[in-house]
């Protein structure tokens, strides 16, 4: 059944890539190497875009990096001032007036200078309003009274008008130990917020600034302000946040798939002298959208081309191949149909034919011999699928047409008929004990000894499955194919094959015998039902036995078997 299987798939397959699918698969062979060279180097040329963008991509980080690094280097230079200043002068009151009179205003980042007294009340500050503020529950306040040293907060929304605002605080102490006051300024974080916007102008290039706790500082405007919101929840930089916030790297890089399935790369650089952060991140797909859409072009062309060469391919090949192919093909069917006559006329096929029409034509002189030949090969096939190869005696079909002949020809002249079913005894013990060689030497050794007796007794003898044989005795009556099924016991247990596993140490088989004359109403499966059930009842007293079972006819019924 696989074989057939096989075979339906070998045709389906030859159907597939039949001579046509070959010739376009060489047209193509030959044109699209041109027009795949073409998109390579298109393909090549994005690559190479990409890469420049990252390099460039690296290059902004760090130069925007350096110069949110003066920004934050300027507001501590303005509060160093304004700490010296209130150290030099001495007295809230005027330090307040010089305060108010030397904020810069080239520093559109400084909204406001304040000084808050050792008690955490805003004791002088350039906005009035922000005099007597408590402050002293700010973090920022705290930590840089401990450590006497300039301190940037994380992201606040200001007192006044609830906008977003970083917090830098600068002690007095680190001028002059006497002055507990501490120097605190605002940081315009709309203003941080153009300056990442600017960035975004470059193409495919996006920019935040987060704070130490992954808090946006500063983002482009959009339609949904991600300022005071997590990085977590920035769509498009989500998939990175936990990595950037995690890391104790100052610059680093990262490749991510956006939400929208988009790919990115994003460099993060370190803010000097704060925990703030600045990401940036380029959408590959822009930065090659022109490549992308050459790379298309190039693709559609492959195809327009493509589907041109093909057609030509296969006009070519119809009149070329496939009706000459199909004129011969002709000729040939007719020469299977007996036609020995028939040719095909050479100058209506191109040369290259030719030499296939004259072998066409020798051959038909051959087809009778080849036909006698398949014949007398069918015949010895016939005979040869009757033989069991391994005891050389008839195999189940054999057997079975043998049985068929003979019980025809007993009916025909009222002679009697007797068989005998012979089973290997323990036979599946002898395999597991002795292996399957020494099996299929067992079965051999019993098989001659059957073929010996069979010749001796005008019997045929056959092979009726694993260790199961068969012995059909024309013009012998139960009685004597009795006797004959002891001599067949009594052979194989001279042969003395061991056999360890039977209680008589030796290889023994169990016969079955069944004898009738054949009429009418039986038929040759009734005697191989008898002679089995005889060879069941050998079986079961003990094996090593032969036992006889011949039909009775009961009176205006069916066919028994007695014993």
């Amino acid at each position: 059944m696989s074989r057939v299987s096989f075979s339906r798939q070998r045709v389906k397959l030859k159907k597939l890539i039949g001579i046509r699918a070959r010739l376009v698969l060489l047209a193509l062979i030959l044109v699209a190497p041109l027009m795949l060279e073409r998109a390579r180097s298109l393909e090549s040329e994005r690559a190479r875009q990409v890469a420049a963008a990252s390099a460039d991509l690296t290059d902004l980080s760090r130069h925007s990096a350096n110069t949110l690094k003066e920004v934050v280097s300027s507001v501590e230079a303005v509060m160093k001032s304004a700490a010296y200043i209130t150290a030099s002068v001495g007295g809230v009151g005027r330090s307040c007036d010089i305060l108010q009179a030397s904020l810069p205003a080239n520093l559109p980042w400084i909204r406001r200078l304040m000084i808050v007294g050792v008690d955490g009340r805003v004791q002088c500050s350039t906005i009035r309003a922000q005099v007597g503020r408590d402050l002293s529950n700010r973090a920022y306040l705290k930590q840089a009274r401990q450590t006497g040293d300039f301190v940037f907060s994380d992201f606040l929304l200001a007192n006044l008008d609830s906008k977003p605002i970083m917090m830098a605080a600068y002690p007095v102490s680190a001028i002059n130990k006497e002055f507990d006051s501490v120097v605190v300024t605002g940081i315009d974080l709309d203003w941080i917020s153009k300056f990442v916007s600017d960035l975004g102008e470059h193409p495919g290039i996006s920019a935040v600034m987060i704070d130490g706790s992954g808090v946006v500082l500063a983002a482009p405007k959009q339609k949904t302000n991600p300022i005071g919101r997590p990085l977590s929840d920035v769509p498009m930089l989500s998939p990175i946040a936990e990595k950037v916030i995690g890391s104790d790297q100052a610059d680093g890089s990262l490749s991510f798939t956006a939400p929208d399935g988009s790919e990115h790369v994003a460099k993060f650089s370190r803010i000097a002298g704060t925990q703030s952060r600045l990401i940036l991140s380029v959408d590959e797909a822009k930065v090659s959208a022109d490549i992308n859409r050459e790379i298309r072009t190039a693709y559609l062309q492959l195809l327009f081309v493509c589907l041109f060469v093909l057609l030509g391919a296969l006009i070519a090949a119809e009149k070329l191949i496939i009706r000459p192919i199909e004129t011969i093909a002709a000729m040939a069917k007719r020469f299977g149909q007996g036609e020995w006559a028939v040719r095909a006329a050479n100058t209506r096929l191109p040369a290259e034919f030719v030499p296939l029409v004259r072998a066409l034509n020798a051959m038909a002189a051959q087809l009778s011999e080849r036909e006698r030949q398949l014949i007398a090969s069918n015949d010895r096939l016939t005979v040869m699928a009757s033989i069991d190869m391994l005891s050389g005696l008839a195999n189940r079909r054999g057997f079975q047409s043998r049985l068929d002949f003979e019980w025809m020809k007993a009916l025909q002249h009222e002679g009697e008929l007797s068989l005998m079913m012979i089973d290997v005894d323990h036979f599946k013990l002898f395999n597991d004990t002795y292996g399957h060689p020494e099996g299929d030497a067992c079965l051999s050794r019993v098989g001659e000894t059957l073929a010996a007796i069979a010749a001796d007794t005008m019997g045929f003898a056959g092979r009726y499955g694993g260790e199961e044989f068969c012995l059909l005795l024309p013009n012998t009556d139960a009685a004597r194919a009795l006797e004959i099924g002891e001599i067949v016991r009594a052979a194989v247990q001279d042969l003395a094959m061991p056999h360890a596993t039977s209680s008589h140490q030796t290889v023994t088989v169990s016969v079955g015998v069944a004898g009738t004359r054949p009429s009418a109403t039986q038929r040759p499966g009734d005697l191989i039902e008898a002679a089995d059930a005889a060879l069941y009842a050998a079986k079961h007293r003990g094996r090593n036995a032969v036992v006889e079972h011949g039909f009775v006819r009961i009176t205006d019924g069916p066919m028994a078997l007695a014993s």
